[in-house]
């Protein structure tokens, strides 16, 4: 066997499967999909065939020709990888794979109608990456394939879908669409969502959601989807409003847009990521509409992931930054654009502060401070930092100042259309970087930026006027010093994040409370603002706040508030009660998290209890 990924059990000498057919029939009262998978692949193939599955039962594997029965064997499951669906083929360049999903699939979830906005219907989405697409239906799931789908969603008749694919059509259920799923595919109240993916993506960007929706029109390519909740779909229109303005400026910037429709989907709290990149249809934290449109710095994100992560993808995890500081350099530039150098300066500010903080996080285990990485034996989710954003965008903006920008912006343009609907590693880009701006490697220490831990000592630290005087502010904090209400009076959330981020570490508890008692950042609406405070309690011992911080862990979901609270309570020695205390939250809020959530809190209390 020669694995392409060490995350995955596809095997570089079997060939890419090129196209999945999924009949996929929703089942609410077991929280499970009842399945057929049709696959093509690149060549015909005789013996054994690779897949990854996470929790799948498998029932059958057929020839589709002749209907008869193919071998297969399913491992045990691996911790990390899940179990190895081995196929024993005859020249075979298609097969159908009949199947359910698990109701603890690691990448649905399932909300009752009491865990909803409107608590009438039930709702369920998924979160593929990085790599739990596995646990939805089985494939090569590896960055390193790229595969065009197709899906039949059969659901009850009161809901509608929204996928990462262009919508076809809404039907009546057909006898003949979907040979071998085990379950009443004709049933009265039953309705399908077809819909059809044609542009290769890698299975992690496979994705859909199923619930009571309602949309808004916000622009010629975007339409934002959300519960059918009026409050929620306004907020989030007029949040996302300058849409457009980004597409256009990110086109200006790197190319044509592809993926003809940004549709954008608002769904429930529990979602554990602030986005996710799906192409044509984004998937969004609802804590980003804060009213103020800096919650669009998150969709200006994930469509940036429309050229860097979704047209060019890193092969395996262990180069994602190609990804991710790819993205967030192109990201800071679209808001540049749009929203004026100050937000932009804003924005790498707080990464700056939030680079450093994950660089003491991996202090005992300095492997995951590198750009590229080796992740063998290692569970994706488990070291999932910003260091793959952070040291990512500061090493291309050290590019760009070595060589100026016109020249970076002709290079990135370049690296693009070179590159695009392929995934690739961190040695090919350094190549074509090498290649296409000579004698690069002797002005920049290219091996010290991608393969040395920590920060490297060329990286640059934001010194716009705003950064620094809000650095200084918070510097003067350990005096006793607070801002004046004067001096704060224009600031938006972004601000009060950097100021909270960039506070000496050892502050009184006194201190924060007539902080608090001033500015009632611990009742903020900007959820950046109000974790970055409750952490900071937590941290000098306060436990006013504590009713503040059981109300956000069990209100959201989003892994960037529940790993800093969590782990705040439970690390270190002498804290009892904080510790008890987390667990007691855990177990009551669990349910409402994601399994992702949940499995990064079980590996912060692994860590630390």
């Amino acid at each position: 066997m020669a694995p392409v990924d060490p995350h995955s059990f596809t095997d570089s000498s079997h060939p890419p499967t090129t196209h999945i057919s999924l009949s996929l029939y929703l089942d609410f009262a077991s929280s499970s999909i009842h399945a057929s998978a049709l696959f093509s692949l690149q060549t015909p193939h005789s013996g054994p065939f690779s897949l990854d599955t996470r929790a799948l039962t498998i029932h059958s594997v057929l020839d589709p020709q002749t209907n008869t029965a193919l071998p297969f064997t399913l491992s045990d499951p691996d911790p990390i990888k899940g179990s190895h669906l081995s196929l024993s083929l005859s020249n075979h360049a298609s097969f159908l794979i009949t199947y359910t999903t698990s109701p603890s699939s690691s990448a649905l979830q399932w909300l009752l109608p009491p865990q909803t906005f409107n608590k009438s219907h039930p709702f369920v989405y998924t979160q593929c990456q990085a790599i739990h697409a596995r646990a939805v239906f089985p494939c090569q799931d590896t960055p390193a394939v790229r595969v065009l789908y197709s899906a039949r969603l059969n659901i009850p008749s009161e809901l509608s879908a929204v996928m990462a694919a262009r919508h076809v059509e809404r039907r009546p259920p057909k006898n003949d669409e979907a040979a071998g799923v085990p379950c009443g595919w004709c049933s009265q109240g039953r309705v399908v969502e077809e819909f059809a993916m044609e542009q290769a993506v890698p299975p992690y960007l496979f994705a859909f959601a199923v619930g009571e929706l309602g949309s808004r029109e916000v622009g010629p390519r975007t339409r934002v989807y959300a519960e059918a909740v009026p409050p929620v779909l306004d907020s989030a229109a007029k949040e996302f409003a300058r849409t457009e303005d980004m597409i256009r400026e990110g086109e200006r910037l790197f190319g044509a847009y592809e993926w003809e429709r940004f549709d954008l989907l608002v769904l429930p709290p529990s979602f554990p990521y602030g986005g996710m990149e799906n192409p044509r249809m984004v998937f969004l934290t609802p804590t980003i509409i804060k009213g103020d449109a800096t919650g669009a710095q998150v969709v200006a994100h994930e469509l940036a992931h429309s050229w860097t992560g979704n047209l060019i993808t890193n092969k395996s995890n262990e180069h994602f930054w190609l990804n991710e500081g790819f993205t967030t350099y192109a990201e800071r530039r679209i808001v540049e654009a749009v929203q004026g150098e100050q937000r932009a300066a804003l924005n790498i500010g707080i990464g700056w502060r939030v680079w450093n903080e994950d660089i003491e996080r991996f202090k005992d285990n300095l492997e995951f401070t590198k750009l590229k990485t080796n992740q063998e034996g290692i569970d994706p989710d488990d070291v999932y930092s910003r260091v793959p954003y952070e040291k990512g965008f500061h090493f291309l903006w050290r590019i760009e100042r070595q060589v100026g920008r016109p020249a970076f912006d002709e290079f990135l343009k370049k690296y693009i259309a070179t590159f695009k609907f392929k995934s690739i590693d961190t040695d090919t880009f350094i190549d074509f970087l090498r290649a296409n701006i000579p004698g690069i490697e002797n002005q920049i220490d290219l091996v010290l930026w991608t393969e040395g831990t920590g920060i490297p000592p060329d990286a640059y630290e934001p010194d716009s006027s705003v950064y620094k005087t809000i650095v200084s502010l918070a510097n003067e904090f350990i005096n006793g010093t607070m801002p004046r209400k004067d001096e704060v009076a224009d600031w938006q959330g972004q601000e009060w994040e950097l100021y909270l981020n960039s506070l000496p570490k050892s502050i009184e508890a006194s201190q924060v409370i007539t902080l608090d008692s001033r500015y009632k950042l611990s009742e903020s609406k900007d959820y950046e603002v109000k974790v970055s405070f409750l952490q900071r309690a937590i941290s000098c011992g306060c436990k006013t706040y504590y009713d503040e911080v059981e109300k956000s862990l069990k209100g959201v979901g989003r892994m960037k508030y529940l790993r800093p609270l969590y782990t705040a309570l439970v690390k270190g020695s002498g804290k009892e009660d904080d510790k008890v205390f987390a667990k007691r939250l855990f177990s009551e809020a669990r349910e409402c998290y994601h399994p992702i959530a949940q499995g990064v809190v079980e590996a912060i209390f692994a860590k630390h209890l």
